[in-house]
């Protein structure tokens, strides 16, 4: 169990790790539109459109390995407050409410991306781009940040049971 664990946050990481990449591309293309808006007056059709196509995914695939690091906001004024048991409970169930929420949004989301397959669906701009393969990413997203939430309940479950063993 402890492999499957290890090798769902390497997954993870390794979209993280992609998600931290590509953000990179954004500067340029939007130095690029300001320059040749600004000095050469001849705007592009497309740089807004492609900067906002590479941030869908840079916050898409981030999200499930930031959960791992913990690097979420966090309300936690009455998790805060707990303390053994109870906060190592409290971190299970919530884990797991993610993981239900991950799991509905990845299920309600694969048929929206399926159709937008099928259809080829673009964007309706004057640029026009296909942006059918960016509806692929959303239940993908979903599906990492499932399997990520029940690996970190799984590794609160195992904390709880090394405490339990450690009082024994």
């Amino acid at each position: 169990m402890k492999s499957v664990c290890t090798l769902v946050t390497g997954v993870n990481r390794v979209f993280f790790l992609f998600a931290a990449a590509i953000i990179f591309a954004v500067v340029p293309i939007l130095l690029f539109e300001v320059v040749a808006r600004y000095a050469f007056h001849a705007p592009t059709v497309w740089a807004m459109e492609a900067s906002t196509l590479i941030f869908g995914p840079h916050f898409m695939l981030a999200g499930p390995y930031l959960l791992h690091l913990k690097g979420h906001v966090a309300v936690d004024i009455f998790s805060e407050k707990l303390t053994g048991k109870l906060k190592i409970a409290s971190e299970i169930f919530t884990y797991i409410i993610i993981a239900v929420f991950g799991a509905v949004f990845a299920w309600v989301s694969w048929p929206l991306a399926v159709s937008a397959w099928s259809m080829g669906e673009t964007s309706f701009s004057a640029w026009n781009p296909s942006v059918w393969w960016l509806k692929f990413v959303v239940p993908l997203a979903f599906v990492l940040l499932c399997a990520q939430a029940l690996v970190e309940a799984i590794s609160a479950l195992r904390s709880e049971n090394d405490a339990i063993g450690a009082d024994a």
